[in-house]
């Protein structure tokens, strides 16, 4: 298993493209197979962002000023997935905004994805290389198992309030 961040995050990356197209294979079918759905896909965002927000944006922040204004930028992208997730967290798969916020929240988080993947990305690993890339993966390894699950977490709340104040 690789320790490369941007390799580990692409895994995540997978990971929430193939949530995101089983909803959508889903979406005529039964709540409660929406709901699980939903329930995975919030879970894998709220340790996704968790992860990037406490580990890779700051020291990428701190590493290569450049990126301040990408790095600023991702911080909003994640607090919309955050308040969409908490918000569809607190819902049932049978109220009538249930698909459309769901929606609305993969659609937003395919375009942070492609910006990450196409544009941040590159610049990352050719200002950081390798060896600073694997630190940071190490720790992100390390921060997962603690990572909240639920955007009702206190460190999940935390992290969504941190992030629009830094």
């Amino acid at each position: 298993m690789s320790t490369d961040a941007i390799v580990l995050l692409k895994e995540d990356h997978k990971e929430m493209r193939r949530l995101f197209k089983a909803f959508q294979d889903a979406e005529e079918g039964p709540a409660s197979q929406r709901g699980k759905l939903v329930g995975q896909i919030v879970e894998a965002l709220t340790v996704h962002t968790y992860l990037e927000n406490e580990v890779m944006y700051p020291e990428v922040r701190k590493l290569l000023p450049d990126l301040e204004d990408d790095i600023l930028e991702s911080y909003e992208e994640h607090h919309v997935a955050d308040v969409l997730c908490a918000e569809l967290h607190a819902m049932t798969a049978e109220d009538e905004h249930f698909n459309a916020k769901t929606t609305v929240l993969i659609e937003n988080v395919l375009h942070h994805v492609e910006e990450e993947e196409q544009e941040w990305f590159p610049k990352v690993r050719e200002a950081l290389g390798r060896k600073q890339l694997q630190e940071i993966g190490e720790r992100m390894i390390a921060l997962r198992a603690d990572a909240p699950r639920k955007p009702t977490d206190p460190k999940a709340i935390k992290k969504a309030v941190d992030a629009v104040t830094a």
